[in-house]
């Protein structure tokens, strides 16, 4: 028996106008939406799949932007088919929020800083339903529950900046189904969230989908998340759909180049490669436009990357047979709580407790945790941009615990950091071609601001951006570019060490590929030593000689990444493993076969 549609896309085409020209970011696309279903849609930055989800949902900014052709036809329960893009705003506001909802990328954004998460969820009912504040407290109330909040009461009385990233996601969750939607669309509620909190997203999703009989839309550049979530994928590049299908289908026998290179460009678990595929293996560019190039499978192109167990030890055994850069040894880094009745010291939180290491020159050594496990607070500490309250922080045979103020300016030369999030490190009023210069003149690198615009030139070609970059403001880069802007001002001044503090989590899965190529072939030029931090734990394997595995300050476990993986020693190893989405054809089938089970 079939299901009842819920939404027709029919040919449709958004365009926004920009100083120069009209851009079609939906490009006459077409699918079906029904009750219960999953649909995946999988992209990259500009595919087109959040405009998608905008344009569904009436809410593309009217200022530069238009839905210009085609129909969104909404199958309502008690009022017919309806044209969405036909309705009045007054019609539309009956239907968003109430039959229609979304839950967005950022929460923090989304949420109001200044009312409690109650209060915000509470509005939302209010709109909707015709209740007393009472009973919308108790809905409300109901609502955190379903949503598997521990402590419901207190989550309505906090506000948006006392939640974690995933406890926020959940009040986002609960907010959409406040109005108890038919159609509830996704727009990249996991992207920045640990893999851990993203699994729990995931199945909150499913599991009301289950409830409520919902239509999910679905929206994600990671084709391993949509692997186990969705029904039907539909993978968009440049505002139009290039391949649409089954899961399985679409996973087992990937048709479209532009497919091929989004699944080949996660970092594989079962294998160790040297270099990770792009969509650029599978696809070029000529004066015509795109020209598809060869027939090879993903497999194929992974392979020929392979490196063997042989070479890696060889590798190992010179790389190891140095003295260590970096000596941790007993580092603990508390933060006092100050919670007695004069707002003395009484408790502290241990950031890291008790942590020791070595990190041999050359060495990729991967960070591997939680929010709130250390990891970032570990590398902090070691730039000292965090006081340690106890142990050493031995660099280069030196103390660096024990430096003043002008010693560890000195020092910084030869110690940077890539943060996670580019675009907040970087200065909005300056060009970057200054950012880059800036750290270079307080070290004076350089005869003059003549070489250094010359050298700053050099180090952006070396991280595949242009010369004309140079004059351009940080607002006019991509996600992926403004990354490679924060690599080449680490690159400036030349340092021996360099902390990768979750460089790549916000980034898409194809340009986080070439990010973290891009990192290892600037290792090889320059004999850099990397400490690599990620939530992602197949990302700090394919990166990492020896990864450390963090949870609640303490070192859980240690070693070769490939033995980890294989044979994890501790719970919270394995419940890492086990929340990493891995798109494998078991998997999918596990997946479809628990659904059919459910229903």
């Amino acid at each position: 028996m079939s299901k009842q549609v819920l939404l027709e896309i029919k040919n449709l085409v958004t365009e926004f106008r920009t100083e120069k020209e009209t851009v079609k970011a939906i490009n006459g696309i077409s699918f079906t939406l029904s009750c219960g279903e999953t649909i995946g849609i999988v992209g990259e930055s500009g595919s087109g799949k959040s405009v998608t989800a905008l344009s569904i949902m009436r809410l593309i900014a009217s200022s530069n932007g238009k839905i210009s052709g085609g129909e969104i036809l909404y199958h309502s329960k008690n009022k017919g088919v309806k044209d969405i893009i036909k309705l009045s705003q007054k019609e539309m506001s009956s239907i968003r929020g109430k039959e229609m909802a979304m839950v967005f990328q950022e929460p923090m954004t989304s949420l109001n800083p200044v009312y409690t998460c109650g209060n915000q969820v509470m509005e939302s009912i209010l709109l909707h339903h015709h209740v007393s504040k009472k009973e919308a407290k108790e809905m409300t109330i109901n609502l955190f529950i379903e949503v598997q909040f521990a402590d419901p009461l207190t989550i309505f009385n906090h506000y948006p900046h006392q939640l974690s990233g995933g406890q926020k996601q959940r009040v986002m969750i609960a907010m959409a189904m406040a109005g108890n939607p038919r159609v509830l669309i996704a727009d990249e509620p996991t992207t920045a969230l640990d893999v851990t909190v993203q699994a729990t997203i995931l199945e909150l999703m499913l599991k009301l989908q289950r409830e409520y009989d919902m239509g999910i839309l679905f929206v994600a550049h990671d084709l391993g998340v949509i692997a186990e979530l969705a029904d039907k994928v539909l993978v968009m590049y440049k505002g139009e759909i290039v391949e649409h299908g089954s899961v399985l289908d679409v996973f087992s026998n990937p048709k479209h180049p532009y497919t091929k290179g989004l699944l080949a460009c996660r970092p594989p678990l079962d294998k160790r490669i040297s270099l990770l595929p792009t969509v650029s293996h599978f696809m070029k560019f000529d004066a015509k436009g795109l020209a598809v190039i060869g027939q090879q499978s993903v497999g194929e192109v992974t392979d020929s990357y392979i490196i063997s167990s042989e070479d890696r030890a060889k590798a190992h055994k010179v790389l190891y047979g140095k003295a260590p850069i970096l000596q941790i040894k007993n580092l603990k880094t508390y933060f006092p709580i100050n919670n007695g009745i004069f707002g003395q010291k009484t408790d502290f939180v241990k950031a890291i407790d008790d942590v020791s290491f070595d990190v041999y020159p050359g060495e990729t050594l991967g960070l591997v945790g939680e929010s709130g496990c250390g990891k970032t607070t570990l590398g902090r500490t070691i730039l000292r941009l965090i006081r340690p309250t106890a142990g050493e922080i031995i660099f280069d045979g030196k103390n660096i615990c024990e430096f003043s103020e002008k010693e560890m300016l000195a020092l910084r030369r030869d110690i940077q950091i890539i943060f996670q999030d580019p675009y907040s490190s970087l200065n909005p009023r300056k060009i970057i071609g200054q950012a880059i210069m800036e750290p270079m003149q307080v070290h004076g690198i350089g005869l003059g601001d003549k070489e250094r615009k010359e050298m700053v030139i050099d180090i952006l070609n070396s991280v595949n951006l242009e010369e004309s970059h140079f004059y351009r403001y940080p607002h006019e880069f991509s996600g992926g570019q403004r990354q490679r802007i924060c690599i080449a001002r680490a690159l400036a001044l030349r340092p021996k060490f360099i902390i990768c503090d979750e460089p790549v989590s916000a980034l898409d899965v194809s340009v986080q590929a070439q990010v973290l190529n891009l990192l290892n072939e600037l290792k090889r030029k320059f004999e850099f030593t990397y400490i690599f931090i990620s939530h992602d734990l197949s990302v700090v394997k394919f990166m990492s000689d020896r990864m450390i595995v963090m949870n609640k300050g303490k070192i859980e476990e240690h070693g070769d990444p490939d033995s980890i993986y294989n044979n994890p020693q501790t719970e919270y190893t394995k419940k890492l493993i086990n929340a990493i989405p891995k798109g494998r054809l078991e998997d999918i089938k596990a997946a479809i076969n628990k659904k059919l089970m459910l229903k």
